[in-house]
């Protein structure tokens, strides 16, 4: 990195924190700090609630996940409309009507304390987990290409976002993710048109798509049900909605966001928002990453993005056998380069040759098998090295081929999303933390300033737990998986308490939390039984069925429970559900 490198970034940081301190300085209600009283208009819940879930390694994976695998991963995110539209209709106004300040206050309302609690510390359990990621995340890929102290780098980042978070609550969650979505989509389109440009002279846009087409990177949607595929368009429309709908409608990192709107209609219009934007936006960022492995084509790559697996091999007696493989990834590369601009001249004549199209897959294969073979010495050299190098892809593009300056701007967007993230998270679980455990169970009555002055130090008292979670991520060796794992253990049983609150009436508190708890003590024993006892790659479930499987069994049971031992139980007259 260059000095105006270094300037660019620390400038972006210092600008989004300075800002969002002094825009929101001088919170003097709990209503305010958590709400934001209110004053959030639609597009900057919409920008929000879009800052909240592109964290750092959403810029970082995705384009690596697009280089290795093509556009099919955006089938993922198919079912969120769909639950953008059942949120707005069901979930918003009722919350809205009961003048909540959390999420989880409703259930209390509409069942009792007990529902209330249980939902708010599964809440906190996994958000603190995941919020421990955000940071730790874009801190171990910045500091192994950067050479950067990776405890250091957990801090700053940290420290940051606890500045302002604290300073100024929600509203300088909203305020500061407007300035970071603008970083954030300002980086990725100026990075985008730059790797246009570095491409060969006589080669269009039409002629990269036939490429990455070629290599099988433009297989965007899979009708097929084959339960083997992980990405398919019925998956996407019916696992990403239930997960969809339980992020966005029961996890108050998102919940806060909209409720901060400054009406129904406007926290309804930005989640519309988010719902039209959000598969675009991850289709570009796709699109990004193949235009990447496009241009690697016509570029030198490296056998293994990870530069941490680099210093291994080196170090071992391994090295002679992979800088074998090395050589012969060169010539293959420059085989690669020379079929590729003889299938552009050809493409520039409206001819679309197969069997150089047929050349330019056996080329891939060859080099598939080569990175293969290189993570295999990896493993040999190191088992506990992390051989999967997706993360690392879009950022060694940035260090090796960005020019001066934009290196800094792409840094800026990584942290800005690390920060928009953590941020959601800390505001979310000092919100929980303050309303559903401290102020509701509390036996006396304090003052408005003491919630507040609570709910603040919970901020503080959450991002030091993140931190240091982030600092003894090492610990883990697949962090990412362990935190996804954990959200899908308990999100099924939050949204399943949910959909039983909006929908079906007849099922009251004691059916709820009976149900409740053994349906999440069902989820635990399927998770041992059929997850984690078994290797790596041989489970007989995935681990992101758990969500499906958690809300239907919670609403089964709390239906029979009702039924067979509830039935003359009354309802909560505090709840308003028309």
């Amino acid at each position: 990195m260059q000095l105006f490198d270094w300037i660019v970034l620390i400038v972006t940081l210092l600008f989004i924190v300075g800002y969002g301190s002094w825009k929101t300085r001088g919170s003097k209600t709990v209503e305010d700090f958590i709400l934001g009283n209110n004053e959030t208009p639609w597009y900057t819940v919409g920008l929000s609630v879009m800052a909240t879930q592109a964290s750092a390694i959403t810029f970082l994976s995705t384009p690596g996940q697009a280089y290795h695998d093509g556009m099919g991963f955006v089938q993922f995110y198919f079912g969120l409309p769909i639950a953008m539209i059942v949120i707005c209709v069901t979930f918003i106004p009722l919350y809205h009507k009961n003048k909540v300040f959390t999420a989880y206050e409703f259930l209390e309302k509409r069942f009792d304390l007990k529902t209330r609690s249980l939902a708010a510390i599964l809440f906190l359990v996994q958000r603190g987990l995941g919020t421990g990621l955000t940071i730790y995340a874009p801190a171990i890929i910045l500091s192994a290409l950067l050479g950067w102290n990776l405890t250091l780098m957990n801090i700053i980042i940290g420290v940051l976002v606890i500045i302002y978070t604290f300073s100024g609550g929600t509203k300088a969650v909203n305020v500061t993710q407007k300035q970071q979505m603008f970083v954030i989509m300002s980086g990725m389109f100026i990075t985008f048109f730059l790797i246009l440009h570095y491409l060969p002279n006589d080669m269009t846009f039409t002629s990269a798509l036939h490429i990455a087409g070629a290599n099988d990177k433009m297989n965007i949607v899979d009708f097929s049900f084959n339960p083997e595929e992980k990405y398919t368009f019925w998956s996407g429309i019916t696992g990403g909605f239930f997960l969809a709908l339980a992020y966005f409608g029961t996890d108050q990192s998102q919940v806060g966001r909209y409720l901060s709107g400054k009406s129904v209609r406007e926290s309804q219009m930005g989640l519309i928002m988010n719902g039209l934007l959000k598969v675009p936006m991850q289709f570009f960022i796709l699109l990004t990453g193949v235009m990447v492995f496009v241009f690697f084509q016509f570029n030198p790559v490296p056998l293994n993005f990870n530069p941490n697996n680099k210093i291994v091999i080196e170090k071992s007696a391994y090295k002679e056998e992979y800088h074998a493989l090395e050589k012969k990834l060169v010539t293959l590369s420059e085989d690669k380069k020379v079929i590729n601009l003889l299938y552009i001249d050809q493409l520039n004549q409206d001819f679309d040759n197969p069997i150089l199209r047929k050349e330019l897959v056996t080329l891939s294969n060859k080099e598939k098998d080569l990175r293969d073979r290189a993570k295999e010495i990896i493993s040999r050299a190191d088992p506990a090295s992390e051989t999967n190098d997706k993360d690392y892809v879009f950022f060694h593009f940035i260090l090796n081929y960005l020019p001066k300056g934009l290196i800094g701007l792409l840094l800026a967007v990584i942290l800005s999303a690390a920060m928009s993230s953590t941020a959601s998270g800390l505001n979310a679980l000092a919100s929980t933390t303050a309303i559903d455990i401290y102020k509701r169970n509390l036996k006396t009555v304090k003052s408005e300033k003491h919630y507040l002055n609570a709910t603040k130090f919970f901020t503080l008292f959450w991002g030091v737990v993140a931190i240091l979670f982030a600092c003894v991520g090492t610990l883990f060796e697949n962090l990412i998986q362990l935190v996804n794992i954990i959200g899908s253990i308990f999100y099924g049983t939050v949204l399943g308490i949910f959909l039983v609150g909006f929908y079906l009436r007849r099922v009251k508190a004691k059916a709820m939390f009976i149900s409740a708890v053994i349906s999440q003590i069902t989820i635990f024993v399927i998770y041992y039984f059929m997850i984690a006892i078994h290797p790596s790659g041989q489970e007989k479930l995935g681990y992101l069925w758990l969500n499906f499987i958690g809300a239907i069994l919670t609403i089964i049971l709390a239906l029979f429970m009702q039924i067979a031992f509830f039935r003359g139980e009354k309802e909560s007259d505090e709840v308003v559900l028309d």
